[in-house]
């Protein structure tokens, strides 16, 4: 990764345009998607429609088959007084969900937030100024999870074009950078640009571990820079309820939606030694676990799950990517 110095936002009269923000707060859209969520869903865009310098849009991409009352009630007003467009989609799936939003998104930045965190004032603001340059198709903030405070931390490099660069990356750090992996709890991306490479793969099912980070090396091929800008912060709730913990414990569990992403991703990469020390890597690590030393007769139900979603990854992978504009297998 690359450590970026933070230039002015806007540029003063006679310097260089390339230092000034190719975009204005009104030209992002927030797009929120939901599943299985009720308060906290309400709390999170209450904070984004309540920030000092708004977005141009917000669209809230909604799986949830049935809402409480009140929340039914308060997103059908937010909707019909044109604060929020509620979209609501028959398919539980993050990437069919952001895809979704790149089509019908109106702005030409389409900035993705979950549907539990705590943005943080400016974060529209911040994400606008990030686009100084026509080479960053994607910027990151800051994410801090409920065990975190932000941190002056410098990264460890990581080699370009390596499978597991910036997997690691510390992102409650401090400090603006160039790098290889996002989160899809806090990004936003040129829409244009993201449509160009076919958006979000919806072959990553279950869980759809690293379908961002999927994502975001096709977006580094095809000749984008992923920028980390920690002035966009949000605080992750990690609700226990909805979301991608509707897939229940994986570390009791044989289902194959725990793991499927994460092999998938890598098979993605093509048939090498490091693909396969990958995949291997994670099984072994799936079972050695405190949870395992304490509950040894769930390794081999794990590791039935494990191989399951290997063999799963091993069809999507012939299948081919299931992109925006590709025929569904």
């Amino acid at each position: 990764m690359v450590e970026v110095s933070r230039k002015p936002a806007f540029a003063a009269s006679g310097e260089s345009a390339t230092t000034r923000s190719q975009f204005l707060p009104a030209d992002i859209c927030i797009a929120i998607p939901t599943y299985g969520r009720d308060e906290v869903l309400v709390e999170t865009i209450r904070l984004c429609l309540n920030q000092t310098v708004t977005a141009g849009e917000l669209i809230v991409l909604d799986q949830t088959p049935v809402h409480s009352p009140e929340v039914e009630q308060t997103l059908a007003a937010w909707h019909q007084s044109g604060q929020i467009r509620w979209e609501r989609l028959t398919i539980a799936s993050v990437p069919a969900a952001m895809n979704r939003a790149l089509e019908i998104a109106t702005k030409p930045v389409v900035l993705f937030l979950d549907d539990d965190v705590i943005a943080a004032q400016g974060i529209v603001a911040a994400h606008a100024a990030a686009y100084e340059t026509d080479d960053v198709w994607i910027v990151v903030g800051q994410i801090i999870q409920p065990w975190q405070q932000p941190t002056d931390v410098t990264p460890r490099p990581s080699p370009a074009g390596t499978l597991r660069a910036d997997l690691d990356f510390p992102f409650h750090s401090t400090r603006a950078c160039s790098l290889q992996n996002v989160m899809a709890c806090q990004m936003s991306v040129r829409r244009d640009r993201a449509l160009m490479v076919g958006g979000f793969d919806e072959n990553f099912v279950g869980a759809a571990y690293r379908f961002e980070t999927e994502f975001s090396r096709r977006m580094l091929r095809a000749g984008g820079r992923v920028l980390f800008e920690p002035s966009a912060s949000v605080r992750h709730l990690r609700a226990t309820r909805g979301g991608t913990r509707i897939q229940g414990n994986h570390l009791a569990s044989a289902s194959p939606r725990h793991g499927v992403g994460d092999y998938y991703f890598a098979m993605r990469h093509g048939v090498s030694s490091e693909v396969a020390w990958y995949c291997l890597r994670r099984m072994i690590r799936e079972v050695c676990t405190k949870f395992h030393l304490r509950h040894p007769w769930f390794i081999p139900v794990k590791l039935l799950g494990e191989l399951r979603a290997f063999l799963w990854a091993c069809r999507l992978v012939q299948q081919g990517p299931a992109l925006l504009g590709t025929k569904r297998p």
